[in-house]
């Protein structure tokens, strides 16, 4: 779908890149630069897990997994002769996207103000820590702590306990995320009007954001919303995790209709009358009386029994690892997942995009160091021995 966009990207770690791999998978020309100094993106050393086989500089799964087809070339933006060489690269271009620390891409000339002279339809799309503005520019960035400032730790975890992050990075992945969204607005409009801009998302900013209604109550009713037990809902009821005879369920009747559902299978009808339990309000009320009386029906089965009882019927899941999460039959045998063969045999296995249509073609492995330099540059008017010149230099 995306065939006719290219991006060069300044990018390294996860939150960017996740952002474009995202365009990558839909079709985009997602030209990474890298350093060749400094190892390239610093997710191709991330471990804990390594592929067998293919280049070196690509064998670490972290990387695979954020980096698939994308190419790869190595210049050093922070000499002269780097900064002629992007500019030359950039002919042809739709965007230039960075994932730098908010006072960086201004010195790397990385900005419309220094870019739109010579090209005046360039989006330049930023993903910073704290804003490029401001007293927290040049500060790093990181998902936890957004998650801390945010207020994510408070809000997670049983009451009583230490404070907790999330268990995955969400900030970074749905900042990246956010980054392609804004950045292909910008395109649009860019081939509309023939005008390209600065388009920016910070991490500080999506997390605050992402606060959503728990934010807006506070704003407007000064409601302080902190962590509950179980993980239930701040005003639904039954929301939240209940005890089967071997171990956890979740349940989230959060519509009236699903309380009766819920009560037939059971077989606890008596409960829909109740006076106790007639609408959210009374449940709310009553919240750890029900929970004892749901937690001592659903003790009759097992969490497996009940999810075949339940499903299509009641909004319910099991609590599963992420070992079960990707092992289950719902996911391995519904295309959920995918793989790209390896030159020495061993396949990388990755989750499937989550945006589908009918002609999407798989993007192929992420790419070595470099793997797409003289490619690149040959393509930007370099001649082979200039190629040659600017890496006997340093530059490339």
């Amino acid at each position: 779908m995306l065939n006719s966009l290219r991006i060069l990207a300044i990018e390294q770690y996860g939150a960017g890149p996740f952002g474009t791999q995202f365009l990558a998978d839909m079709g985009a020309e997602v030209i990474k630069v890298e350093t060749r100094s400094q190892g390239g993106d610093v997710g191709r050393t991330v471990g804990p897990a390594w592929l067998v086989d293919g280049d070196p500089s690509a064998r670490s799964v972290f990387f695979q997994g954020l980096n698939r087809g994308k190419k790869s070339i190595t210049l050093d933006l922070s000499r002269p002769e780097g900064q002629e060489v992007l500019l030359k690269i950039l002919t042809g271009c739709d965007a230039v996207m960075s994932n730098l620390r908010g006072d960086v891409p201004a010195k790397l000339g990385l900005t419309y103000d220094a870019l739109k002279d010579k090209f005046p339809k360039i989006v330049c799309a930023h993903l910073t820590g704290y804003g490029r503005e401001g007293e927290r520019a040049h500060w790093p960035g990181y998902d936890f702590l957004m998650q801390a400032e945010a207020g994510y730790f408070d809000l997670t975890g049983e009451p009583g306990s230490a404070p907790a992050r999330a268990g995955l990075s969400l900030v970074d992945l749905m900042t990246g995320s956010v980054l392609s969204m804004a950045l292909l607005a910008a395109v649009m409009s860019a081939r509309e009007n023939g005008r390209g801009r600065d388009v920016d998302v910070s991490l500080f900013d999506l997390a605050l954001y992402n606060l959503n209604y728990v934010g807006h109550w506070y704003l407007n009713n000064q409601i302080e919303t902190t962590r509950l037990a179980r993980s239930a809902h701040a005003s639904l009821t039954p929301c939240q995790l209940y005890r089967t005879g071997d171990g956890w369920i979740y349940l989230m009747c959060n519509k009236e209709k699903f309380w009766r559902v819920l009560c037939e299978k059971m077989g606890c009808i008596t409960w829909i009358d109740d006076a106790r339990f007639l609408t959210f309000t009374e449940r709310l009320a009553h919240r750890d009386l029900l929970t004892t009386l749901i937690d001592e029906a659903l003790s009759a089965r097992s969490t497996a029994e009940w999810m075949a009882l339940f499903q299509g019927h009641v909004p319910a899941a099991p609590i599963l690892d992420v070992k079960q999460a990707l092992d289950n039959p719902w996911v391995r045998d519904n295309g959920r997942l995918e793989l790209q063969p390896l030159p020495g045999g061993q396949p990388f296995h990755y989750i499937t995009p989550p945006i589908r249509y009918a002609d999407r073609v798989p993007p192929g492995l992420a790419p070595a160091l470099g793997q797409h330099t003289d490619e690149v540059l040959t393509r930007a008017g370099f001649s082979a021995p200039e190629i040659a010149q600017l890496r006997a230099q340093g530059v490339i």
